[in-house]
């Protein structure tokens, strides 16, 4: 069975701002082959748009949705696309 690849845009909302989100998004990215960004948004939520084997995407929003223990997540918004291999790596956008 072929891999398939997709691209996802989530938005994760609680308290996921100051409680370094940012940084565990990004090692369980990195840890996953996921490439993509992450991004603190003005209205106190968080974006993430991510690339790579749409399984382990799943599976990367499953930790998502649980956090660092700082950290309060209420919910998470995923919406899906087609991969379009447009990041190399995974970072954090100021």
């Amino acid at each position: 069975m072929a891999i398939k690849q997709a691209s996802a845009h989530l938005l994760i909302t609680g308290m996921v701002q100051g409680v370094g989100y940012r940084w565990f998004v990004m090692r369980r990215a990195k840890e996953s082959k996921l490439a993509g960004y992450v991004r603190n948004l003005p209205d106190g939520d968080v974006e993430v748009e991510v690339e790579g084997d749409q399984g382990l995407i799943i599976d990367f929003a499953g930790e998502l949705r649980i956090g660092p223990h700082s950290a309060h997540v209420t919910d998470i918004k995923i919406n899906w696309s087609e991969f379009e291999s447009k990041f190399k790596g995974f970072e954090i956008r100021f």
